[in-house]
């Protein structure tokens, strides 16, 4: 094993636990969000600091990368993507922080009918699989499974298209909880959120380990479609 290839290992055991770090914090936020507990909530805030730490650091290990070995093809792809990946797993993080931070806020709890039927629990563990899926895929450069991703994103953004007439007609029943919903639907597009980044390091995956860029590829496809 030459010294790049070390280096390279060391940076995919780096993602690694910052997955496993960023799928912590967003299943702690489920839980803190659905049973209203602040102690959790403010365990995730704590946390965020870490993750953020976690970033810079393997943004420099990147940067000496670069400086240091100048990687060229695929180990190239592989350290672009790597940063890109570690810059959606601090968003997500930010996600679940900005949950944490609704559940430290708010006074109540919201009501347990209106979590339900906007599937919110749903959301928590579809994006929960999908962190699974692409840490396996990575792991394994699995893009078959990478591609699985784009069909749960899909989901997520069936569920978030159909949250806010939901939630409107609750506050139009019930105008004591408009301020509790609006957190609520603030997580639901969160979680959308998250969803996408998620999505962008399967794209992310696939560019390294096949060199096709699939970012815009279907905006692009349609623009031609229209000329």
């Amino acid at each position: 094993m030459t010294h790049l290839d070390a280096e390279l290992d060391q940076l995919r055991q780096a993602i690694h636990e910052m997955m496993v770090l960023a799928h912590s914090q967003l299943e702690k936020s489920k839980r803190a969000f659905l049973s209203f507990d602040k102690d959790l909530a403010q365990e995730i805030i704590h946390y965020e600091k870490r993750m953020n730490s976690m970033e810079l650091s393997i943004d420099r290990d990147c940067e000496n990368l670069f400086a240091l070995f100048q990687p060229v093809a695929s180990d190239l792809r592989f350290v672009i993507s790597m940063m890109k990946i570690n810059s959606g797993l601090e968003r997500i993080g930010d996600y679940a922080d900005g949950i944490a931070d609704y559940v430290v806020d708010l006074k109540k709890s919201i009501d347990p009918e209106a979590i339900k039927v906007v599937n919110l629990g749903e959301m928590f563990d579809i994006t929960l699989s999908m962190l699974t899926d692409i840490d396996v895929a990575i792991d394994n450069k699995d893009t078959s499974l990478a591609r699985i991703v784009y069909k749960k994103d899909a989901e997520l953004n069936e569920i978030n298209a159909n949250a806010s007439n939901i939630i409107r007609d609750i506050m139009v029943k019930d105008t004591d909880q408009i301020r509790p919903l609006m957190f609520l639907f603030s997580t639901v597009r969160k979680l959308e959120r998250v969803g996408d980044h998620i999505k962008n390091m399967a794209e992310e995956l696939i560019f390294y380990t096949e060199a096709e860029v699939l970012k815009h590829k279907g905006k692009l496809s349609t623009s031609k479609q229209k000329g």
